[in-house]
């Protein structure tokens, strides 16, 4: 049995329009005007038909928002718990090279770092020094991109004298905004400059900007060379320093030693550690699960 097609709910009002337009105009019309009243009638009938039309919805099915093929919001990622954190961390198997992991690694600071920017010369005055140390004091407290809001977590990998260290944590998302633009502007404002070591020993510090794996919904990199003393010989320390912002948490890897940045291990870590981030705050569960260490 065939179907009778539907009739869409605004014709069947301009028809019931245009059907009293012709029955009154026939009831109030002598012989000789009835042909030009129902005309004009049927004129009526018609505009009325096109005025309910115009008003009729067009475009997206009922239902389905502006921009949503399927009628349901895009989800955002949810917020990082401290499971989630943990889950989110490197494992030995993101890594190459012979990294082991390493149980102390929140413990771990460099001597190097420790010093007082030499004010007198920075040409702009203390605002780019004040920038230097805080630069140099966040690479020694590991917290450069600041105090996270939420949860976070921590974990290390050695390989000879390098170390590479990756946290994971929630931040407030305009402030971790802000301090990726901070970042950006480190290698024009910490170029080259001088630190005062807490021994009398002066070391000399480079800031330059490396490229960072195009993860993650922004991101910043630095490269950071310390020159001086330590252990009674000359020594160059070597770091590199990536941040991906993922929603409102954030993966930071540093990486590197006397031995050099380690620049293809800090690459790869965080690439695995933006992809790890991902995963969890999309709900996901990543695999490998990081071995406790605790």
């Amino acid at each position: 049995m065939s179907r009778r097609p539907v009739v869409p709910p605004f014709r069947l009002v301009a028809s019931a329009l245009a059907a009293a337009a012709l029955l009154t105009t026939a009831a109030c019309s002598d012989d000789g005007a009835a042909t030009t009243a129902a005309d004009t009638a049927a004129d009526q009938a018609r505009a009325a038909e096109r005025n309910i039309a115009e008003q009729a919805p067009t475009g997206s099915p009922t239902g389905s928002p502006t921009g949503s093929p399927t009628g349901s919001a895009t989800a955002s990622p949810s917020a990082l718990t401290e499971s989630g954190a943990k889950a989110a961390l490197l494992t030995e198997t993101d890594l190459e090279g012979g990294w082991n992991q390493v149980r102390d690694a929140g413990k771990w600071r460099d001597s190097m770092l420790i010093g007082q920017v030499d004010v007198a010369q920075f040409l702009t005055g203390k605002a780019d020094a004040s920038d230097c140390q805080e630069l140099v004091d966040g690479l020694y407290g590991e917290d450069l991109l600041g105090k996270p809001s939420g949860a976070s977590a921590l974990t290390g990998f050695q390989q000879g004298d390098s170390r590479l260290l990756e946290q994971v944590a929630a931040y407030d998302r305009a402030a971790l905004d802000d301090r990726l633009k901070w970042m950006a502007s480190l290698p024009q404002k910490c170029d080259q400059f001088t630190l005062d070591g807490s021994g009398g020993g002066e070391r000399t510090v480079q800031v330059t900007e490396v490229s960072v794996p195009e993860v993650g919904d922004a991101r910043q990199g630095l490269h950071v060379t310390v020159r001086g003393d330590a252990d009674g010989g000359p020594a160059t320390l070597s770091l590199m320093v990536t941040a991906v912002r993922v929603g409102d948490s954030a993966v930071t890897v540093t990486g590197g030693g006397l031995d050099g940045d380690q620049k293809d291990s800090v690459e790869q870590a965080t690439q695995a550690g933006a992809e790890r981030l991902r995963t969890v705050l999309d709900g996901g569960t990543p695999s490998p699960q990081p071995t406790d260490l605790d």
